[in-house]
């Protein structure tokens, strides 16, 4: 999920050089760009279906599936954004990584994906046709694809500018190099080349990423050290958990428990990691039921270590950093570096010849990996959700599958200017976070009404998910021109901006479920025989057959759920 509103994305970032790029360090960051490129033109030939440019031919196995699927969600806004909010608000960070994931991809692959997968639909929007009819999917593909290419171009444009500033490139170039690449190989090759090349990408990320903490942690003198490190420097709560979520005034957040709990782990997290087609699309690619439920718990248990490369940079900035980050405001007129840039700053920092390569390479593998899973599932929904149900419902396969490659080119192409258009903004996370709020946070009440409530009604989802989204794009319009307003949305006068994100999602979430209850109501009742494959109690939910303990998806989340419930005890 992308850092706080109260971030802004290096749009006013000071353009310092910091390092410069050995010979050795060209070659590896060339060869990754050639490597991806590579699997693009092999994949080509397999790729001349509907079924395997925009679904991998469904013949993914587990863990390719599990490993895209953590990769899609590892782009810019993970690692450039979170780094930056770990050194804004300590560990606190790490409550997007745990509670804020973990239970919602557990969900995900238990209780959703059976239906995600025996209704062999493209998307989720294609979910919402069947359940609740064309114009439910209709509300849902439009908004889902003007999020798409805008949270793609804020990756690119994350990208070309860390390159701006790490290695004084271009911008313009920065932007077009990355654009033209993601958009010849997901072109050629569609999810399949896009899934390969995420894999790729999450094993360069982790090579890469891994060097700050394992040398930072060195310089600091290990956890225990760093911990009185960050105390001295900063506050006791920078590095606690739960122990200062009793109260909005008692952590750096300004945020309380229930904000963690109700407004991100229970709406926020289970919103993006069941409804988000971006990263659904992906689980939808796996051979067989056993793999498309064991692939979100592949991706939970690697999830929970991927603070080690996000966070623990962050926290160690705060510890080794002799100059303190300031806010992107602040920055921008004193001319010292931002919370943002902590993790450039962190890579100068530990990284020579050969290694500064290899970490340069993990942060464009990063931010291409965010901008090809954006650019993937756009194409997608377009295509098949808003190009075919509302304008050519008559194409062939083959006619499809041109307009898959064109959509992409344009997808990049419309990415670009959004990437531009960021620059106009000093804020432009603040947007980025509220799209979450206005349309994953509803569209999940939708959902999850629609799967387990056989009662809900074709109108009822449209009015819902309407009505909730347009309570939350209310609420932000209300902070915006009253920011006093804050204290009635998050219950609080001590709340801080993010605590907005968390409530605002909260409110709009009871909205949609409320309105879809009492319209469901008052409306005929959907026939049992037209919600059979649809809805709990009216489906025969496939099993993963007659497998041992060890192979059963049960088992794992079972694993992942006690070594989850162990970390946050340990970091309470």
């Amino acid at each position: 999920m992308g850092p706080d509103k109260r971030m802004t994305l290096l749009a006013t970032a000071v353009p310092t050089h910091l390092v410069r790029l050995a010979p050795v360090d060209v070659v590896i960051v060339v060869f990754y760009f050639v490597l991806v490129l590579f699997i693009g033109w092999y994949l080509k030939g397999r790729a001349n279906t509907g079924e395997d440019f925009f679904m991998a031919g469904r013949e993914m196995t587990a863990w390719v599936a599990g490993l895209s699927f953590l990769s899609a969600n590892l782009g810019a806004l993970e690692l450039m954004g979170w780094a930056g909010s770990a050194y804004q608000y300590g560990i606190l960070a790490t409550h997007w990584y745990w509670i804020g994931a973990i239970p919602a991809m557990l969900f995900l692959a238990l209780v959703m994906m059976p239906f995600y997968y025996i209704s062999k639909t493209h998307s989720v929007p294609g979910y919402l046709k069947l359940r609740f009819g064309e114009p439910a999917r209709a509300l849902s593909a439009i908004s889902f694809a003007f999020m798409t290419v805008l949270m793609s171009g804020v990756n690119m444009f994350a990208m070309a500018k860390v390159m701006q500033i790490v290695l004084g490139w271009d911008i313009n170039f920065s932007i077009w190099v990355s654009s033209l690449t993601v958009a010849i190989y997901v072109t050629l090759g569609g999810l399949r080349s896009a899934i390969f090349n995420e894999v790729l990408q999450f094993f360069l990320i982790w090579a890469g990423a891994l060097l700050i903490p394992i040398l930072g942690l060195y310089e600091a003198g290990g956890w225990t050290n760093l911990k009185l490190q960050i105390a001295q420097r900063a506050s006791v709560q920078y590095v606690h958990l739960w122990a200062g979520l009793g109260a909005f005034s008692n952590n750096p957040m300004g945020i309380n428990w229930a904000g963690i709990v109700f407004g991100l782990a229970a709406i926020i997290s289970m919103g993006y990691w069941t409804t988000d087609f971006l990263v659904v699309q992906r689980i939808l690619a796996a051979k067989d039921i056993r793999s498309a439920e064991m692939a979100p718990i592949i991706g939970a248990g690697f999830k929970m270590f991927v603070p080690v490369i996000v966070i623990l940079p962050g926290l160690l900035g705060l510890a080794v950093l002799p100059e303190k980050l300031v806010p992107e405001s602040v920055a921008a007129i004193t001319g010292g570096h931002s919370y943002n840039d902590v993790l450039p700053l962190m890579l100068a920092r530990y990284c020579g010849p050969g290694l500064l390569g290899l970490g340069v390479t993990a942060l464009i593998a990063g931010f291409m990996s965010g901008m090809a899973g954006n650019v993937s599932a756009f194409t997608t929904v377009w295509t098949y959700d808003i190009y075919r149900p509302l304008i050519n419902s008559k194409g062939s396969d083959h006619h499809y599958v041109n307009m898959g490659r064109w959509t992409t080119v344009v997808g990049v192409l419309i990415s670009v200017g959004t990437a531009y258009l960021v620059m106009q903004f000093a804020s432009i996370m603040d947007y980025v976070q509220a799209l979450f709020s206005f349309f994953i946070a509803p569209l999940f009440g939708t959902v999850v009404l629609g799967m387990l409530w056989k009662r809900a009604t074709g109108p009822a989802g449209f009015w819902g998910l309407l009505c909730g989204t347009l309570s939350s794009i209310s609420m932000w319009t209300w902070v915006k021109v009253d920011p006093s307003a804050l204290r009635y949305v998050a219950l609080s006068p001590n709340a801080k901006a993010l605590a907005q994100d968390m409530y605002q999602a909260l409110w709009s979430f009871l909205v949609c479920v409320t309105v879809t209850v009492v319209v469901s109501l008052a409306t005929k009742p959907i026939p049992d025989s037209q919600l059979k494959g649809l809805v709990y109690g009216l489906t025969e939910v496939p099993s993963v057959g007659e497998v041992p303990l060890y192979q059963k998806p049960l088992f794992w989340a079972g694993v992942v759920t006690v070594v989850f419930i162990a970390l946050n005890i340990i970091f309470w």
